[in-house]
């Protein structure tokens, strides 16, 4: 797969459990004034409170993941904190062929296999601005143990030491500051010319 007519193009953007990923998304392609669409992801997790399926996540069972996971119909899938996750191909491939901009909303694991396959990619890696600001934000989540939030907390850690890798890093200090940010980050990205492969 391709990024297509090189109108649209592929864009990454990870951040550990609270840093708020979702939401400064959400809001930021809230207007619909992008030529971008977020890939909604696969996962095998439970719906949070107010998630809906096919706007949020699709949720499917592990069967259902396992079978689209045999056919080779993800484009990179991860397992984080004992759930999958996965982009679909065809959710990509539909996007930019209508000649949108694609905005993948992945872990870094996903993100260092998109990489890979796509070395034209873009990459913005978003962030609490302490691992306090992190515990705060899941405590007020309420849907982990103790034991289960410091594994959380732990597993962000070595998430924000890929951070370096990304092409662009953006700490959610305040969200409509970020949202603003994000929005002009997208509207630059999407502007210029596309990246040259590695090796080009």
């Amino acid at each position: 797969m391709s990024q297509g007519s090189g109108t649209g193009r592929l864009i990454v953007l990870s951040g550990p459990s609270g840093s708020g990923k979702s939401t400064v998304i959400a809001r930021a392609l809230a207007a619909g004034d992008l030529p971008i669409r977020r890939s909604v992801s696969v996962t095998t997790r439970p719906p949070r409170p107010g998630e809906r399926n096919g706007v949020d996540y699709y949720f499917w069972s592990p069967a259902q993941f396992d079978e689209a996971l045999q056919n080779g119909e993800f484009l990179e899938w991860a397992e984080i904190h004992g759930h999958r996750y996965g982009t679909l191909k065809r959710e990509v491939e539909s996007h930019l062929r209508q000649g949108y901009s694609v905005l993948l909303e992945i872990d870094v694991q996903g993100a260092q296999q998109i990489r890979q396959q796509f070395p034209e990619v873009t990459t913005i890696f978003l962030e609490a601005p302490s691992l306090a600001d992190y515990e705060r934000r899941l405590r007020q989540r309420g849907t982990e143990d103790e034991a289960s939030l410091q594994r959380r907390l732990d597993i962000i850690e070595r998430e924000l030491a890929h951070a370096p890798q990304y092409d662009l890093r953006l700490v959610n200090r305040d969200l409509e500051q970020t949202v603003a940010q994000l929005r002009q980050l997208l509207r630059t990205i999407i502007s210029r010319s596309p990246k040259a492969p590695s090796g080009a």
